[in-house]
């Protein structure tokens, strides 16, 4: 079922889903933010970033401001949307 959320970009998704979390001060998500990003990134061809990630939390923080761009943030997408569905977050 399509929604509001639907028609907000991966960025805009992201920014959404991250404001929330904090606010709420919602560690789940970013932890699995954290875990769910190596495979996203390896997914859209950023192998290195991918590797870093696997090899330091510290890059995953430093990831978590920029999940919502590019391919990246296309692949997060569905986790997103899963989350702020999940909170009833609206745009």
């Amino acid at each position: 079922m399509a929604d509001a959320l639907d028609e907000l970009t991966s960025e805009q998704l992201h920014d959404l889903a991250v404001r929330r979390a904090r606010h709420h001060l919602d560690v789940r998500f970013f932890w699995r933010l954290m875990k769910y990003l190596p495979a996203a990134e390896a997914g859209a061809g950023e192998f290195e970033e991918a590797d870093a990630d696997l090899d330091s939390w510290a890059s995953h923080v430093d990831d978590v401001t920029t999940s919502g761009r590019g391919e990246v943030g296309e692949l997060l997408r569905p986790f997103y949307l899963e989350y702020l569905r999940e909170h009833g977050v609206t745009p």
